[in-house]
């Protein structure tokens, strides 16, 4: 049976944790003049009375300041999973609130993962009342399934190592999109966390049947041993969380990345022993966690939270029959 993907979901995850490595990726200059203190991503309560009533939410809203300026400005970013035809006009309509709400520029980013049709993506919402262009409006398209993937064999950009599963692939390449992703993901600089997150992603949308498996296995064979053993660790990861548990725990660590980086924007350094504290929270907790977290101003808001929350384990226990 087919899997039932939440694309929305498993974007924002990834884009939340790799966010500036994607604006590096696709828009350089833009990555550039943003000044390197920690983004802030609004929470969907700040905005969720300006969004279209047939989406829950926009997919994210960050906040950034201009390097070496006092300015600040909204970056939008968009995930489309499917075609919409209506895109533009939603983008203009989100920037518009966005715009007059915040009193903030708003940079707006489509970023299309479908794959059809195949033509490219419009770029522009515009208005025209006889041959006067009433409205001219513009904004960023990323488009994946127009790029190569392997134009992006020497990368080591994180979110373009995910982004390579769905990227133009033909059918008979799967194997081998997955097989250079997981290389390079074996050699790159990440926490055993970040490394999870980008092979849960990968195997998400490149599953493999039974005869590409073996093509990908004899293709693993040919590389390096501290390459092997670093795939061997991944692939045996999906088995153990992923397959066997329905992707319940790749998704709890994907989660637990997310408030981590989270607490790290808002706090800074964090004390190790708090970080142990995060560590044993569930999947009910972590979020709590990621709402609570928006209020907290310093460590110590972070360790009452965790007083608080844990406190309340040993009640819930006992009331459990």
């Amino acid at each position: 049976m087919a899997r039932s993907i939440d694309h929305d979901a498993v974007f924002k995850l990834l884009l939340t944790a790799f966010f500036r490595e994607f604006l590096e990726l696709f828009l350089p200059d833009l990555a550039t003049a943003l000044d390197p203190t920690p983004l802030t991503f609004l929470d969907k309560e700040t905005f969720s009375n300006l969004i279209d009533p047939d989406r829950r939410e926009a997919d994210l809203v960050v906040q950034a300041r201009m390097r070496n300026q006092p300015a600040t400005l909204l970056i939008h970013l968009e995930h489309q999973a499917q075609h919409d035809a209506m895109l533009d006009r939603r983008l203009f309509r989100y920037f518009a609130r966005f715009y007059d709400a915040f009193d903030l520029p708003v940079f707006p980013i489509a970023l299309c993962s479908y794959t059809s049709p195949r033509q490219r993506a419009a770029d522009r919402h515009q208005v025209r009342v006889l041959d006067y262009t009433v409205l001219d409006f513009r904004y960023q398209v990323v488009q994946l399934h127009q790029l190569d993937w392997r134009d992006f064999l020497q990368t080591q950009n994180p979110a373009a190592i995910a982004l390579m599963a769905r990227m133009r692939i033909a059918p008979r390449d799967r194997w081998q999109v997955k097989a250079a992703s997981l290389r390079l993901l074996a050699g790159a600089a990440l926490t055993a966390t970040q490394r999870r997150l980008l092979s849960q992603f990968i195997d998400l949308y490149l599953p493999l049947r039974a005869a590409e498996e073996q093509a990908f296995q004899a293709e693993i064979a040919t590389f390096s041993r501290p390459e092997q053993e670093a795939i061997v660790e991944l692939v045996t990861s999906w088995e153990q969380k992923g397959r066997a548990e329905g992707r319940a725990e790749g998704l709890l660590e994907g989660q637990r990345l997310l408030v981590e980086r989270q607490l790290t924007r808002k706090l800074g350094v964090v004390p190790a022993p708090l970080w142990e504290r995060v560590a044993s929270l569930n999947d009910a907790q972590l979020t709590a966690l990621g709402e609570a977290l928006l209020d907290f101003t310093a460590p110590a808001d972070l360790e009452a939270w965790l007083q608080a929350s844990l406190a309340e384990q040993p009640g819930d226990r006992s009331a459990t029959p």
